[in-house]
Protein backbone atom coordinates (compact mmCIF):
# COMPACT_ATOMS: atom_id res chain seq x y z
CA UNK A 1 0.00 0.00 0.00
CA UNK A 2 1.31 3.44 -0.92
CA UNK A 3 2.04 5.81 1.92
CA UNK A 4 0.46 9.11 0.81
CA UNK A 5 1.95 11.43 3.42
CA UNK A 6 5.47 11.42 4.84
CA UNK A 7 8.53 13.59 5.41
CA UNK A 8 11.35 13.77 2.84
CA UNK A 9 14.89 15.04 3.30
CA UNK A 10 17.57 16.40 0.96
CA UNK A 11 21.25 16.68 1.79
CA UNK A 12 23.37 19.78 1.33
CA UNK A 13 26.86 18.75 2.39
CA UNK A 14 30.37 18.04 1.19
CA UNK A 15 31.54 14.44 1.06
CA UNK A 16 34.97 13.60 2.41
CA UNK A 17 36.38 14.34 -1.01
CA UNK A 18 37.98 11.36 -2.79
CA UNK A 19 37.80 9.20 0.34
CA UNK A 20 35.08 6.64 -0.36
CA UNK A 21 34.89 4.92 3.02
CA UNK A 22 34.96 8.20 4.96
CA UNK A 23 32.24 9.59 2.67
CA UNK A 24 30.13 6.45 3.20
CA UNK A 25 30.56 6.88 6.96
CA UNK A 26 29.46 10.52 6.70
CA UNK A 27 26.50 9.47 4.58
CA UNK A 28 25.54 7.01 7.31
CA UNK A 29 25.54 9.82 9.87
CA UNK A 30 23.34 11.99 7.64
CA UNK A 31 20.97 9.07 7.00
CA UNK A 32 20.65 8.44 10.73
CA UNK A 33 20.07 12.14 11.41
CA UNK A 34 17.31 12.37 8.80
CA UNK A 35 15.60 9.24 10.09
CA UNK A 36 15.86 10.53 13.64
CA UNK A 37 14.01 13.66 12.51
CA UNK A 38 11.18 11.57 11.08
CA UNK A 39 12.14 11.42 7.40
CA UNK A 40 11.08 8.40 5.33
CA UNK A 41 13.26 9.29 2.33
CA UNK A 42 16.64 11.03 1.97
CA UNK A 43 18.34 12.10 -1.26
CA UNK A 44 22.00 12.86 -2.00
CA UNK A 45 23.47 14.91 -4.86
CA UNK A 46 25.24 13.87 -8.04
CA UNK A 47 28.41 11.80 -7.51
CA UNK A 48 28.20 12.48 -3.77
CA UNK A 49 30.29 9.36 -3.33
CA UNK A 50 33.24 10.04 -3.47
CA UNK A 51 32.67 13.59 -4.78
CA UNK A 52 32.17 15.17 -8.20
CA UNK A 53 35.30 15.31 -10.47
CA UNK A 54 35.57 19.11 -10.57
CA UNK A 55 39.26 18.80 -11.51
CA UNK A 56 38.31 17.44 -14.93
CA UNK A 57 37.13 20.95 -15.88
CA UNK A 58 40.40 22.68 -14.93
CA UNK A 59 43.15 21.29 -17.18
CA UNK A 60 43.69 18.96 -20.11
CA UNK A 61 43.40 15.20 -19.82
CA UNK A 62 47.13 14.47 -19.65
CA UNK A 63 47.67 17.03 -16.90
CA UNK A 64 45.08 15.19 -14.80
CA UNK A 65 45.99 11.54 -15.45
CA UNK A 66 46.96 11.03 -11.82
CA UNK A 67 43.57 12.35 -10.66
CA UNK A 68 41.75 10.14 -13.19
CA UNK A 69 43.45 7.09 -11.70
CA UNK A 70 42.78 8.22 -8.14
CA UNK A 71 39.12 8.87 -8.92
CA UNK A 72 38.64 5.49 -10.54
CA UNK A 73 40.21 3.78 -7.54
CA UNK A 74 37.81 5.42 -5.07
CA UNK A 75 34.60 5.15 -7.09
CA UNK A 76 32.04 2.67 -5.74
CA UNK A 77 31.33 -0.79 -7.10
CA UNK A 78 27.84 -2.11 -6.36
CA UNK A 79 29.48 -5.36 -5.25
CA UNK A 80 31.65 -3.62 -2.67
CA UNK A 81 31.58 -3.48 1.11
CA UNK A 82 31.03 0.29 0.87
CA UNK A 83 27.83 -0.26 -1.12
CA UNK A 84 26.66 -2.76 1.47
CA UNK A 85 27.37 -0.18 4.18
CA UNK A 86 25.03 2.30 2.46
CA UNK A 87 22.30 -0.34 2.18
CA UNK A 88 22.82 -1.30 5.80
CA UNK A 89 22.44 2.33 6.89
CA UNK A 90 19.09 2.47 5.07
CA UNK A 91 17.92 -0.74 6.76
CA UNK A 92 19.22 0.17 10.23
CA UNK A 93 17.38 3.50 10.09
CA UNK A 94 14.24 2.27 8.27
CA UNK A 95 14.54 4.95 5.56
CA UNK A 96 14.62 5.04 1.76
CA UNK A 97 17.90 6.38 0.34
CA UNK A 98 18.60 7.75 -3.14
CA UNK A 99 22.38 7.95 -3.40
CA UNK A 100 24.28 9.75 -6.13
CA UNK A 101 27.67 8.18 -6.74
CA UNK A 102 30.46 7.54 -9.21
CA UNK A 103 29.92 3.90 -10.14
CA UNK A 104 32.84 1.64 -10.97
CA UNK A 105 31.92 -1.33 -13.18
CA UNK A 106 34.79 -3.46 -14.50
CA UNK A 107 37.03 -0.63 -15.60
CA UNK A 108 34.39 1.93 -16.56
CA UNK A 109 32.78 4.71 -14.54
CA UNK A 110 29.18 5.94 -14.65
CA UNK A 111 27.30 8.80 -13.00
CA UNK A 112 24.74 6.72 -11.12
CA UNK A 113 21.86 6.94 -8.67
CA UNK A 114 21.00 3.99 -6.42
CA UNK A 115 17.46 3.73 -5.08
CA UNK A 116 17.49 1.74 -1.83
CA UNK A 117 14.39 0.89 0.21
CA UNK A 118 13.95 0.99 3.96
CA UNK A 119 14.90 -2.69 4.24
CA UNK A 120 18.27 -2.05 2.62
CA UNK A 121 17.28 -3.64 -0.70
CA UNK A 122 18.57 -2.08 -3.93
CA UNK A 123 15.39 -1.36 -5.89
CA UNK A 124 17.11 0.19 -8.89
CA UNK A 125 20.39 1.58 -10.14
CA UNK A 126 20.36 4.11 -12.96
CA UNK A 127 23.13 5.72 -14.98
CA UNK A 128 23.22 9.20 -16.46
CA UNK A 129 22.11 8.81 -20.05
CA UNK A 130 24.61 11.30 -21.51
CA UNK A 131 27.38 12.83 -19.39
CA UNK A 132 27.72 16.57 -19.90
CA UNK A 133 30.65 18.10 -21.79
CA UNK A 134 33.96 17.21 -20.07
CA UNK A 135 32.19 14.52 -17.99
CA UNK A 136 32.33 12.35 -21.12
CA UNK A 137 36.08 11.99 -20.58
CA UNK A 138 35.40 10.49 -17.15
CA UNK A 139 32.14 8.55 -17.52
CA UNK A 140 30.36 6.14 -19.81
CA UNK A 141 26.70 6.40 -20.85
CA UNK A 142 23.48 4.80 -19.72
CA UNK A 143 20.70 3.53 -21.98
CA UNK A 144 16.93 3.81 -22.30
CA UNK A 145 16.32 1.56 -19.30
CA UNK A 146 17.84 4.32 -17.14
CA UNK A 147 14.83 6.54 -17.82
CA UNK A 148 12.63 4.56 -15.45
CA UNK A 149 10.20 5.27 -12.64
CA UNK A 150 9.83 2.72 -9.86
CA UNK A 151 6.87 1.69 -7.71
CA UNK A 152 7.64 1.92 -3.99
CA UNK A 153 5.76 2.20 -0.74
CA UNK A 154 6.41 5.95 -0.91
CA UNK A 155 4.99 6.35 -4.41
CA UNK A 156 6.51 6.22 -7.89
CA UNK A 157 10.13 7.39 -7.56
CA UNK A 158 12.54 8.37 -10.31
CA UNK A 159 15.68 10.41 -10.73
CA UNK A 160 17.89 12.31 -13.14
CA UNK A 161 21.33 13.87 -12.78
CA UNK A 162 22.26 17.50 -13.36
CA UNK A 163 21.78 18.61 -16.97
CA UNK A 164 19.59 15.65 -17.80
CA UNK A 165 17.00 18.16 -16.60
CA UNK A 166 17.78 20.26 -19.66
CA UNK A 167 16.90 17.39 -22.00
CA UNK A 168 13.21 17.94 -22.93
CA UNK A 169 12.66 14.44 -24.34
CA UNK A 170 14.19 12.74 -21.29
CA UNK A 171 11.94 14.78 -19.02
CA UNK A 172 8.93 13.83 -21.11
CA UNK A 173 9.86 10.13 -20.95
CA UNK A 174 9.91 10.38 -17.16
CA UNK A 175 6.61 12.29 -16.97
CA UNK A 176 4.96 9.64 -19.14
CA UNK A 177 5.52 7.05 -16.39
CA UNK A 178 3.47 9.00 -13.81
CA UNK A 179 6.44 9.94 -11.67
CA UNK A 180 5.35 11.19 -8.25
CA UNK A 181 8.64 11.86 -6.44
CA UNK A 182 11.67 12.90 -8.46
CA UNK A 183 15.26 13.19 -7.22
CA UNK A 184 17.08 15.90 -9.18
CA UNK A 185 20.70 15.23 -8.21
CA UNK A 186 23.20 18.06 -8.71
CA UNK A 187 26.85 18.67 -7.81
CA UNK A 188 27.48 22.09 -6.28
CA UNK A 189 26.86 25.34 -8.14
CA UNK A 190 30.34 26.60 -7.33
CA UNK A 191 31.53 27.70 -10.78
CA UNK A 192 32.15 31.41 -11.38
CA UNK A 193 28.83 32.64 -12.87
CA UNK A 194 30.70 35.20 -14.99
CA UNK A 195 32.36 32.34 -16.88
CA UNK A 196 29.58 29.74 -16.85
CA UNK A 197 26.25 31.35 -15.99
CA UNK A 198 24.28 28.35 -17.26
CA UNK A 199 26.05 26.15 -14.69
CA UNK A 200 25.12 28.41 -11.79
CA UNK A 201 22.44 28.38 -9.17
CA UNK A 202 19.78 30.42 -10.95
CA UNK A 203 19.53 28.33 -14.13
CA UNK A 204 19.88 24.92 -12.51
CA UNK A 205 17.56 25.58 -9.59
CA UNK A 206 15.04 26.84 -12.12
CA UNK A 207 15.40 23.57 -14.01
CA UNK A 208 14.45 21.63 -10.87
CA UNK A 209 11.54 23.97 -10.19
CA UNK A 210 10.30 23.72 -13.77
CA UNK A 211 10.51 19.92 -13.59
CA UNK A 212 8.14 19.98 -10.60
CA UNK A 213 5.61 22.28 -12.29
CA UNK A 214 5.90 20.68 -15.74
CA UNK A 215 5.72 17.10 -14.50
CA UNK A 216 3.38 17.77 -11.56
CA UNK A 217 5.56 15.87 -9.11
CA UNK A 218 7.52 16.53 -5.95
CA UNK A 219 11.16 17.30 -6.70
CA UNK A 220 13.93 16.68 -4.19
CA UNK A 221 16.98 18.62 -5.39
CA UNK A 222 20.10 17.83 -3.32
CA UNK A 223 23.49 19.44 -3.95
CA UNK A 224 26.94 19.04 -2.50
CA UNK A 225 29.08 21.82 -1.03
CA UNK A 226 32.63 22.66 -2.09
CA UNK A 227 34.70 22.88 1.09
CA UNK A 228 38.41 23.56 1.72
CA UNK A 229 39.36 19.90 1.25
CA UNK A 230 37.56 19.76 -2.09
CA UNK A 231 39.23 22.94 -3.33
CA UNK A 232 42.65 21.69 -2.29
CA UNK A 233 42.25 18.28 -3.91
CA UNK A 234 40.73 19.54 -7.17
CA UNK A 235 43.46 22.16 -7.70
CA UNK A 236 45.83 21.84 -10.64
CA UNK A 237 49.60 21.49 -10.34
CA UNK A 238 49.93 25.25 -9.96
CA UNK A 239 47.56 25.09 -6.98
CA UNK A 240 44.71 26.87 -8.75
CA UNK A 241 41.08 25.73 -8.47
CA UNK A 242 39.64 28.58 -10.54
CA UNK A 243 36.89 29.06 -11.70
CA UNK A 244 35.51 27.11 -8.72
CA UNK A 245 35.07 28.60 -5.26
CA UNK A 246 33.83 27.45 -1.85
CA UNK A 247 30.14 26.89 -1.31
CA UNK A 248 27.80 26.35 -4.22
CA UNK A 249 25.16 24.55 -2.17
CA UNK A 250 21.53 25.23 -3.01
CA UNK A 251 19.44 22.22 -2.10
CA UNK A 252 15.67 22.58 -2.28
CA UNK A 253 12.38 20.66 -2.30
CA UNK A 254 9.59 21.68 -4.67
CA UNK A 255 5.86 20.91 -4.68
CA UNK A 256 3.97 19.69 -7.79
CA UNK A 257 2.96 23.29 -8.55
CA UNK A 258 6.59 24.43 -8.44
CA UNK A 259 6.54 26.17 -5.08
CA UNK A 260 9.56 25.81 -2.76
CA UNK A 261 8.63 23.85 0.36
CA UNK A 262 11.50 24.94 2.60
CA UNK A 263 13.93 27.78 3.15
CA UNK A 264 17.41 27.33 1.62
CA UNK A 265 20.57 27.05 3.65
CA UNK A 266 23.49 29.40 3.07
CA UNK A 267 25.50 28.17 0.09
CA UNK A 268 28.49 27.15 2.26
CA UNK A 269 26.36 25.64 5.04
CA UNK A 270 26.03 21.91 5.51
CA UNK A 271 22.76 20.43 6.66
CA UNK A 272 19.55 18.61 5.75
CA UNK A 273 16.37 20.20 4.43
CA UNK A 274 12.96 18.66 5.18
CA UNK A 275 9.49 18.94 3.69
CA UNK A 276 6.16 17.14 4.04
CA UNK A 277 5.09 15.12 1.01
CA UNK A 278 1.38 14.71 0.26
CA UNK A 279 0.87 12.66 -2.91
CA UNK A 280 -2.77 13.78 -3.11
CA UNK A 281 -1.53 17.19 -4.27
CA UNK A 282 -0.27 15.68 -7.52
CA UNK A 283 -3.69 15.01 -9.02
CA UNK A 284 -4.76 18.49 -7.98
CA UNK A 285 -1.82 19.96 -9.92
CA UNK A 286 -2.63 17.78 -12.95
CA UNK A 287 -6.11 19.26 -13.16
CA UNK A 288 -4.48 22.33 -14.73
CA UNK A 289 -1.93 20.74 -17.06
CA UNK A 290 -0.87 17.14 -17.55
CA UNK A 291 1.64 17.10 -20.47
CA UNK A 292 1.35 13.35 -21.08
CA UNK A 293 -2.40 13.25 -20.47
CA UNK A 294 -5.20 15.73 -21.14
CA UNK A 295 -2.76 18.56 -21.93
CA UNK A 296 -1.07 16.62 -24.76
CA UNK A 297 -1.58 16.59 -28.53
CA UNK A 298 -0.21 13.22 -29.71
CA UNK A 299 -1.66 13.85 -33.17
CA UNK A 300 0.86 16.69 -33.50
CA UNK A 301 3.90 15.70 -31.39
CA UNK A 302 4.86 12.33 -29.90
CA UNK A 303 7.96 10.84 -28.26
CA UNK A 304 9.67 7.75 -29.64
CA UNK A 305 11.04 6.14 -26.46
CA UNK A 306 13.30 3.06 -26.58
CA UNK A 307 13.14 1.82 -23.00
CA UNK A 308 15.15 -1.35 -23.69
CA UNK A 309 18.48 -1.97 -22.01
CA UNK A 310 21.34 -2.26 -24.50
CA UNK A 311 24.13 -4.53 -23.19
CA UNK A 312 27.57 -4.55 -24.80
CA UNK A 313 27.44 -8.31 -25.37
CA UNK A 314 24.36 -10.32 -26.30
CA UNK A 315 24.44 -13.90 -27.51
CA UNK A 316 22.30 -15.26 -30.31
CA UNK A 317 19.75 -16.56 -27.81
CA UNK A 318 18.96 -13.02 -26.69
CA UNK A 319 20.44 -13.42 -23.21
CA UNK A 320 23.07 -11.00 -21.99
CA UNK A 321 26.45 -12.21 -20.83
CA UNK A 322 27.72 -11.39 -17.34
CA UNK A 323 31.40 -12.00 -16.67
CA UNK A 324 32.19 -12.46 -12.98
CA UNK A 325 35.17 -10.43 -11.83
CA UNK A 326 37.67 -12.85 -10.28
CA UNK A 327 40.60 -10.45 -10.18
CA UNK A 328 40.13 -9.72 -6.48
CA UNK A 329 40.73 -5.98 -6.92
CA UNK A 330 40.87 -4.78 -3.34
CA UNK A 331 39.43 -1.38 -4.30
CA UNK A 332 36.31 -2.72 -5.96
CA UNK A 333 35.75 -6.43 -5.34
CA UNK A 334 33.09 -7.30 -2.76
CA UNK A 335 32.34 -10.48 -0.92
CA UNK A 336 28.99 -11.09 -2.61
CA UNK A 337 26.65 -9.52 -5.11
CA UNK A 338 24.03 -7.16 -3.71
CA UNK A 339 20.51 -8.52 -3.64
CA UNK A 340 18.51 -7.14 -6.52
CA UNK A 341 21.50 -5.64 -8.34
CA UNK A 342 20.15 -4.74 -11.80
CA UNK A 343 23.19 -5.75 -13.82
CA UNK A 344 22.10 -8.89 -15.71
CA UNK A 345 19.19 -8.06 -18.01
CA UNK A 346 17.46 -10.69 -20.08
Amino acid sequence: MTEKQYKAAVVQAAPVYLDLQASVDKAGQLIAEAAGNGASLIAFGEAWLPGYPFWAWLDGVFANMEKFAQYQACSMDLNSNEARDVCRAAADNNIFVVMGYSEYDRGSLYLSQAIIDDQGELLANRRKLKPTMIERVVYGEGDGSDLSVHDTRLGRIGGLCCWEHLQPLSRYAMYSQYEQVHVAAWPSFAADPNLAYAMGREVNSSASQLYAAEGQCFVLAPTSVVDDRTLEMMANKQGSSEPFRKGGGYSMIYAPDGRPLTEPLAEDEEGILYADIDLALIDLAKLAADPTGHYSRPDVTRLLFNHRAVPCVENSGGRTTDVTDEAGDENHAGEEQLSGQPRIIS
